[in-house]
């Protein structure tokens, strides 16, 4: 657990395990469509992701959700349930929890933010190539709204072992 190389999934104590940070994540689902982002600055810039972000202190998951969606794309997502977890252990130490919410509509304005770039993508034409290495391992349960459980393990931005319950 303290970051050396031979590190998999299987080998961390979960039990044990206490994330550096906690997260949640939001994936507005309407007309066959998801609500996606490329993120511009922070963990994961660069990639394709749901609107999301940490926890702040004394918020719970769901308020996260709502808030970071409202931030980053200018729209609250409404119908909001929470689907997945995901546990991620990186070499260098950092853990991250994340809350994995399923949102079936939204109001507001769409917009461009210093964070993110909003992009509204069909169902089966999501680019997995250009997102994080775990999303193409849960995200379709998401879609499904199948009740998911994901634990990974990367080295940087690559993905080394996982397990999806």
């Amino acid at each position: 657990m303290d970051g050396g190389v031979d590190l998999h999934v299987d080998t961390i104590d979960l039990a044990r395990w206490q994330p550096t940070e906690e997260a949640a994540l939001c994936f507005v689902i309407q007309d066959g469509r998801v609500l996606l982002i490329h993120k511009k600055r922070g963990l994961g810039a660069g990639k394709i992701n749901g609107p999301g972000g940490r926890l702040e202190p004394g918020e719970i998951a769901l308020q996260a959700a709502v808030r970071e969606t409202q931030e980053e794309v200018g729209l609250t997502p409404t119908g909001l349930e929470q689907v997945g977890e995901l546990y991620f252990q990186f070499l260098d130490g950092y853990k991250l929890h994340v809350a994995v919410f399923v949102a079936s509509g939204c109001h507001g304005n769409l917009m461009e933010t210093d964070e993110a770039t909003p992009i509204w993508t069909d169902l089966d034409k999501i680019p997995y190539h250009d997102m994080w290495q775990d999303d193409p391992y849960w995200i379709p349960l998401l879609l499904e709204r199948k009740r998911f459980c994901g634990y990974f393990v990367f080295d940087a931005d690559r993905l080394l072992s996982y397990r999806v319950t």
